[in-house]
């Protein structure tokens, strides 16, 4: 016998409908509603809702897409070969961010699973992967998935994922999945015909989940029985929770918190470190404070700040929520004090914003840096990557400022290489009303940020899905492969030097020269010299020169500098003597 159970406080009848068979199920106390039914393993099934057929909320598997049939999937623990895997802390770590269905030609997790050997040869240990929980159409960033629990078929399913996640652990990579707990997607979202599982309220991307009203306990825990499934069943080892400031939660203790715990509990039982990272555009140490300490007890969060102010001031934009950010004054904050915005005006948002970070307390690989995301991407209006609007100098000093900085670094797929193709915002909605509303919301909001929207890609067209999948000829030509060998070199760098994966912002020295354009970073011994300018400049600092994008000259008065170069320096010796 199969015990079926959903919980369904709303409608006044459910049934089970088992390949066409219906069966009658008993409502309980509690709003659960159970039936026990001879099935076969792979069973389809569905609710009737009150006369309508709906996919099971918590659905393993859906092979006919998010209005079809839910399908009985138990993951087969005969399919994992990694049960020496141990897991990895975060600490020392580097991510590497990639979209299953763009990270190769053919899109899944098998063909994803042939590339895993370049990224250990570059030195990740962390693959985080875009959502890839069930989506309506065939292909999507992911952000809007109406089922959690299944796996898009697209990408392999639920099996798929399975050999994908064997496959990292076989090479020392850890997993980590992108998680929507904020909102659902418009289409094939059901769960309001079960329960409470959402409010009246809205935010940028949807309705807004109960996670405060009455009944609101089931829908914690459906979010809390979801993160637990990928790192239970999945064998995953973390989780990237998406636009956590947009969880509406004023219970005393938050989602996050209960999450935190959750995690830690299941973390003791498999014996393996288990991450939850926050993004969250807040600037709030709390996410990232030990619970002892009245925080919520994250592991670490995406610093959004470290982007901006690399991002500014090499490139020189300034429109949006960049016009705060640009000069090295801001850029050094950021390196030594985590968020630029600490409390501070931001004119952007018209207001105060953020908290100062407690660096005596709080190390600084609890936030994760970077110089590219899928956000910062494919939220431009044409989805074009730096490599496009940057010198293969400019894209190297970017790398340098980030990699051998105190945070935990993240690489977006291609950015290694300065990937020549773009990464674009698609869709394949089948609804056209949902299709022209997406397309006509994307260009509302680039006008909104003073971007121009005549040439904005159309989410819908094919086209844009194809263009935004990598060229895996790329690395081995020209620039983009000195560009990759030089990520490499900083990756290997940082691996072997104590003093570049010291995690203590206390310990973090800037000098720099506003006017000049040029900035140095104090890394115990080390010196991470960086030319913002175009000219060459001479930097009152020499050592043993380490790594350099172009070789640098010595002089009595210092190390001379190309225009938008860098170049890694040991003062061993002259510290040694002083």
């Amino acid at each position: 016998m199969t015990v079926f159970e959903v919980w369904a406080p709303i409608p006044d009848r459910v049934r089970l409908d088992v390949a066409g068979a219906v069966h009658p199920m008993q409502r309980h106390d509690d709003g659960w509603w159970r039936a026990d039914v001879p099935t076969a393993p792979d069973a389809r099934y569905g609710f009737l809702v009150d006369g309508t057929l709906l996919p099971d909320p918590r659905s393993p598997r859906q092979p006919d897409g998010v209005h079809g049939r839910s399908q009985r999937h138990t993951v087969d623990p005969a399919g994992w070969t990694d049960r020496g895997w141990t897991g990895r802390q975060l600490a020392g770590g580097l991510l590497y961010e990639l979209h299953i269905g763009t990270f190769t030609p053919a899109g899944t997790f098998d063909a994803a699973i042939d590339r895993l050997d370049h990224l250990v040869g570059l030195g990740v240990t962390f693959v985080e992967l875009m959502p890839v929980n069930a989506f309506n159409g065939t292909h999507n960033w992911g952000y809007d998935g109406v089922l959690w629990y299944a796996v898009h078929e697209g990408y392999g399913g639920p099996d798929g994922l399975v050999r994908f996640v064997d496959a990292c652990h076989a090479r020392g990579l850890a997993v980590l999945l992108d998680v929507v707990y904020n909102h659902l997607g418009p289409s094939g979202n059901y769960l309001d015909r079960f329960g409470p599982y959402l409010t009246d309220g809205r935010n940028t991307w949807g309705a807004t989940l109960n996670l405060a009203g009455a009944d609101s306990t089931e829908v914690r825990r459906y979010i809390v029985d979801n993160a637990l499934r990928w790192f239970d069943e999945f064998h995953l080892d973390g989780l990237r929770l998406d636009a956590v400031h947009a969880l509406v939660d004023h219970t005393a203790v938050h989602l996050l918190e209960e999450l935190a715990v959750a995690t830690a509990r299941l973390s003791a039982h498999l014996r393996r470190p288990l991450a939850l990272i926050a993004e969250s555009d807040l600037n709030d140490p709390r996410l990232i404070t030990d619970r002892s300490a009245g925080g919520f007890g994250l592991t670490a969060q995406w610093n959004d700040d470290l982007h901006h102010a690399v991002h500014a001031a090499v490139s020189g934009e300034r429109q949006g929520y960049y016009a705060d950010f640009g000069s090295l004054h801001c850029l050094a904050t950021t390196l030594q004090q985590g968020f630029f915005h600490a409390g501070t005006w931001s004119s952007f948002r018209g207001r105060r914003h953020g908290r100062k970070l407690d660096t005596e307390r709080i190390p600084g690989s609890s936030l994760i840096g970077y110089t590219c995301t899928h956000d910062q991407v494919g939220n431009r209006a044409i989805g074009d990557r730096p490599s496009h609007y940057l010198t293969p100098g400019q894209l190297a000093l970017r790398a340098a400022l980030v990699l051998t900085s105190p945070y935990t670094p993240m690489l977006f797929m291609g950015e290694e290489w300065g990937a020549g193709t773009p990464f674009q915002f698609f869709t394949a909605h089948p609804e056209p009303e949902l299709a022209r509303a997406t397309a006509d919301g994307r260009r509302r909001e680039f006008a909104a940020h003073g971007w121009a929207t005549a040439d904005v890609p159309d989410p819908q067209d094919p086209a844009t899905f194809l263009r935004s999948k990598l060229d895996w000829a790329e690395p081995n030509t020209g620039w983009h492969a000195r560009l990759l060998a030089c990520y490499r070199d900083l990756i290997r760098l940082r691996r072997d030097r104590a003093e570049l994966s010291d995690p203590w912002l206390t310990d973090v020295g800037v000098d720099y020269d506003e006017q000049a354009g040029w900035i140095v970073v104090h890394r115990g011994p080390l010196r991470v010299l960086g030319n913002l300018a175009a000219d060459p400049v001479c930097i009152p600092t020499s050592g043993t020169v380490l790594l350099a994008w172009q070789p640098p000259t010595d002089t009595d008065s210092g190390t001379v500098l190309a225009g938008h170069c860098f170049a890694v320096l040991d003062t061993a010796d002259q510290v040694r003597y002083r």
